[in-house]
């Protein structure tokens, strides 16, 4: 049977490659060294497939069509916003296990918006690159499945609904016969305002309140924010924490440990990761 093995909570800073030195080197060396050390501790996991939550940034569904919850249950490939050093191309997928995902979850009061074609943006792309790419350049045969959550533009999925998709995604993978081990990525955040005024502001007493959360594993307390007190102290960013709350929801009952946190104007984000340890 299926069972989910671990997971981790990142961000998806552009900025880390359209700037790469605007920091000071000291943090631009850790900072790619925290990706580095959830890579390999995500290889120490043996996954055959990850499941990677993001948001959309208003780029792949626009204005016509904002999913509130979406799977993507076929071929993936991006990133659509491609950088240098994050060039497009094909993603490994692992279309079976994000079929059963879907399916499982229109049986149990979960109706999925799915794409069963799925250019990806840096959400997806950063995460997989960094984290999972590394298994498969290594020879590890890892299929990445991805999800989106309404948590970049509103109207915002609701915290606690995130936590609860993340449950029922552990549920489906834990209901699949299939052989696999399943890691999940919370991907984005933490504090950071985009488009606005206060471009490059970082609140480093939210990103540790967050980060408090995720360490004592406390999805509920997350849950119970409301969007009013993150947008005032996280920014539009911020919301993006309803990503890691989904994951924190799939691996209820996990601590977490901080690999790494700074703040960096520079990259206009504070920077979190985070490994969730299954008890």
């Amino acid at each position: 049977m299926a069972k989910v093995v671990g997971g981790f909570l990142v961000p998806h800073d552009p900025v880390m490659f359209v700037a790469p030195d605007a920091p000071k080197q000291e943090i631009r060396v850790r900072m790619w060294s925290a990706f580095e050390k959830c890579s390999k501790r995500l290889a120490e996991l043996k996954p055959t497939s990850v499941v990677i939550v993001g948001a959309d940034h208003y780029m792949l569904f626009g204005t016509t069509c904002l999913p509130s919850f979406l799977i993507g249950t076929g071929d993936v490939d991006g990133p659509l916003d491609a950088f240098p050093g994050l060039r497009r191309g094909v993603i490994p997928d692992s279309a079976k296990m994000a079929q059963h995902i879907a399916q499982h979850g229109h049986e149990n009061g979960f109706d999925w918006a799915v794409a069963r074609v799925l250019t990806v943006d840096h959400s997806i792309a950063i995460p997989n690159q960094l984290l999972v790419q590394p298994l498969r350049d290594a020879g590890a045969q890892v299929g990445t499945i991805p999800v989106y959550l309404a948590s970049g533009v509103d109207p915002y999925i609701r915290l606690k609904r995130a936590v609860e998709v993340g449950r029922q995604i552990r549920e489906a993978i834990e209901a699949s016969p299939d052989d696999e081990r399943v890691a999940i990525i919370g991907s984005g955040g933490i504090s950071h305002w985009v488009g606005t005024a206060e471009l490059g502001r970082v609140n480093e007493r939210f990103d540790s309140e967050i980060l408090d959360y995720a360490t004592r594993g406390d999805v509920d307390s997350l849950a119970g924010l409301s969007d009013e007190y993150i947008l005032k102290n996280g920014g539009n960013g911020g919301m993006e924490v309803r990503n890691w709350a989904c994951a924190m929801g799939a691996l209820k009952g996990a601590r977490g440990e901080v690999i790494d946190y700074a703040p960096v104007p520079e990259w206009v984000t504070g920077l979190g990761f985070v490994q969730l340890h299954l008890q």
